[in-house]
């Protein structure tokens, strides 16, 4: 029986190099230890900070620009510092309200093959080579998230958020998510598909809040951090 050569595998053009990943796997516990501490230092001195996520995509003269920005700049109204993850689009937008208008605004950069260079309106920038310590520190640190619309690293963060409360890893925080139109068949589809096959319980629906614009949002966290406010790390 002839042996397949690896090379020749239809696949080896995408997983190649794949052997390379255990070469150096002592120095890489140690990088990943230092980026902890040092992230873990600078977001200790922040705070309240409230987290925002959305497409790096989204333009300036878009609505959903705009109401990002305007929701950066009612979190620093409010008191609240603002981060994102650093780039442009929503990002951009939210820590531009906050930056203009005197608030903290922090970015938790990443550089990513696209898309990702880090926007002018950071009073503090972290930056980081490992996704998973970046997640880390946008729910850690965080009083409540506001999600705009965006693809799939959108996405994941909202569902992170969720899980992570859904299964009581982390203490209750109001997650908003901003613009009905475009989660209006998401909703439909945790409703009527989710729901209906017993993937989730009806009272995992109120785990977010579904609002129409930055004002909304604002009023939502207002309203859950009337009585009191809880970081999301348990004791």
């Amino acid at each position: 029986m002839k042996s397949i050569r690896r090379s020749k595998h239809p696949a080896h053009k995408d997983f190649a190099g794949m052997d390379d990943f255990t070469r150096e796997e002592t120095w890489r516990i140690f990088r990943i230890m230092a980026e902890f501490v040092e992230s873990f230092e600078t977001m200790s001195q922040h705070g309240p900070l409230v987290t925002v996520f959305g497409s790096a995509r989204t333009k300036p003269e878009s609505s959903e620009y705009q109401e990002a920005e305007k929701m950066g700049r009612l979190l620093a109204e409010s008191g609240y510092g603002v981060v994102s993850g650093g780039g442009e689009g929503i990002m951009g937008a939210a820590n531009r309200g906050a930056f203009n208008a005197g608030g903290e605004s922090i970015g938790l950069n990443i550089e990513l093959p696209m898309e990702q260079s880090p926007n002018d309106f950071q009073t503090q920038s972290l930056f980081f080579r490992y996704f998973f310590i970046r997640k880390v520190c946008f729910l850690k640190y965080s009083l409540g998230v506001v999600v705009f619309p965006g693809g799939y690293g959108t996405l994941d963060e909202l569902f992170e958020a969720m899980t992570l409360v859904q299964t009581e890893k982390i203490n209750r925080i109001p997650i908003v998510v901003v613009g009905e139109g475009f989660w209006d068949d998401l909703g439909k589809w945790f409703k009527h598909t989710l729901v209906k096959e017993g993937m989730i319980d009806k009272p995992d629906l109120n785990l977010f809040k579904v609002v129409p614009d930055a004002e909304g949002a604002m009023k939502y966290l207002q309203e859950c951090h009337r009585y009191g406010i809880q970081f999301t790390v348990k004791e």
